[in-house]
């Protein structure tokens, strides 16, 4: 079996990678959208399963968290979208009625070559078929 050379990570294990780590090998990603939401839960802090972890920590640490949060460390990187914005189009084409968060994870996990880890909750959608039909890997991480 060949080395996991990149994964993607879902907004919660994003969010959980940047407080405490995630035990993956590889090359971490994700991508613009759920950086974005994971930012919005950091910053909002309404205490859905995004911004829960945020809510556990003491005033400081909760503050450290949402900072390296904002400033996203150079270890997590971006997907480019002059590379990930046609892949999405076509699929789009495959598959009408995807969203774009969808249609960004898996254009990303094409584009990168990537394995997607993804929360339980990620799992529940439409992703993991869409992942499945267009030959993707993923596989689900649990977080404690």
């Amino acid at each position: 079996m060949a080395a996991i050379r990149n994964v993607i990570l879902d907004d919660r294990l994003l969010i959980e990678e940047l407080l405490v780590g995630i035990d993956a090998k590889g090359e971490r990603h994700t991508t613009t959208y759920w950086y974005y939401r994971a930012c919005r839960a950091a910053v909002s802090g309404a205490g859905g399963h995004l911004s829960g972890p945020f809510l556990g920590l003491d005033d400081q640490r909760q503050a450290t968290a949402i900072r390296s949060l904002l400033l996203l460390p150079d270890t997590i990187g971006l997907p480019e979208p002059r590379a990930t914005v046609p892949v999405m189009a076509e699929l789009s084409e495959r598959h009408p009625r995807l969203n774009l968060l969808n249609l960004e994870a898996a254009a990303a996990g094409l584009v990168l070559n990537a394995t997607m880890l993804l929360s339980i909750e990620a799992t529940r959608g439409v992703l993991p078929e869409i992942l499945d039909a267009e030959k993707v890997r993923w596989r689900t991480v649990e977080i404690a």
